[in-house]
């Protein structure tokens, strides 16, 4: 790229931030965070009538019916919150499992979640790195312990912070998996990105959807089923930017627009050729070539 093409300022929000969602020659606003700084940003940069962008928090969930592929549904939820530790926008935060095979799925994932080879990221053999910060490590234990707190909400595996040997060298925590958790508790609500996971218990799809609608947020989902019906009705009454049918909400396929609904975003998609229409400008041109005006010109002239 040309010299100046692209420039990397660091900094807090606070000054770094602030001056760049100000500055009169900052014609987008691209923003990746939270929803309540997101929505600060947009007022802050609409008032001087900018374009914004926003990503910002999402509470993903994976439904698992009945009839789903158990194994494959298995293997999703299992990278879905705990790879990169949780700490994606897409993480499968939530798990909604249909009544019938609720038990049976849970002794499943509390056993292969066990089994999740923790340690330095680098390393090819392990499955799951650290956290990013202290500060984040202690914000995830926080959530462990609000839902501890919480109303019959049940700690089936995890909760802890790995500092011990070498996971004195990085900012660690087990898999971390809650059953017993309803749709209105905190750790079913708001945003951890770390490796918790909430199991909620659906009655059947319709009962599945609006649980999972029922958050601010909209950005990844995911459905397992053998059953066509049952797959294209989550694809209409899903509340998300992005459905999965038959996989993990973390996949981020770059030929699909990427974004959200609700307090997710504010409507623009990134990747796809859908995130052109956020850093280009659409310009309308119409060119006459009939030259008719010109040659009726030249008839009156020599009449």
């Amino acid at each position: 790229l040309p010299p100046k093409a692209i420039n990397l300022v660091t900094g807090a929000g606070s000054s770094v931030g602030n001056a760049i969602v100000d500055h009169p020659n900052v014609a987008v606003i691209s923003f990746t965070g939270s929803t309540e700084i997101g929505s600060k940003i947009n007022a802050r940069a609409g008032a001087q009538l900018k374009r914004v962008s926003l990503e910002l928090g999402g509470k993903n969930a994976q439904i698992v019916m009945d009839d789903a592929d158990m194994e494959l549904a298995l293997e999703g939820v299992l990278w879905g919150a705990f790879g990169t530790t949780g700490q994606r926008c897409t993480a499968t935060s939530r798990l909604i499992l249909h009544r019938k095979i609720h038990d049976k799925f849970v002794e499943k994932l509390i056993e292969r979640a066990k089994k999740i080879r923790i340690g330095n990221g680098l390393d090819p053999k392990m499955q799951m790195g650290p956290l990013v910060s202290q500060a984040q490590r202690e914000n995830v234990k926080r959530y462990v312990d609000i839902g501890l707190e919480e109303d019959k909400a049940e700690l089936v595996l995890g909760g802890n912070e790995l500092t011990k040997g070498a996971y004195a060298y990085g900012w660690f925590f087990e898999p971390t998996i809650f059953v017993n958790v309803k749709p209105k508790m905190r750790i079913a609500q708001e945003e951890i990105f770390g490796p918790v996971l909430a199991v909620l218990r659906a009655k059947d799809l319709d009962d599945a959807i609006t649980i999972l609608n029922d958050t601010k947020y909209g950005l990844s989902s995911s459905i397992y089923t053998r059953d066509v019906n049952a797959a294209f009705k989550a694809m209409r009454d899903i509340e998300a930017g992005i459905t999965y049918i038959n996989g993990p909400t973390i996949g981020a396929e770059v030929q699909l627009p990427f974004g959200g609904v609700k307090g997710t975003g504010n409507g623009h998609r990134e990747a796809s050729h859908t995130v052109l229409d956020i850093f280009t400008e659409w310009k309308s041109i119409y060119v006459d070539y009939s030259g008719r005006l010109q040659r009726a010109q030249i008839d009156i002239q020599a009449g």
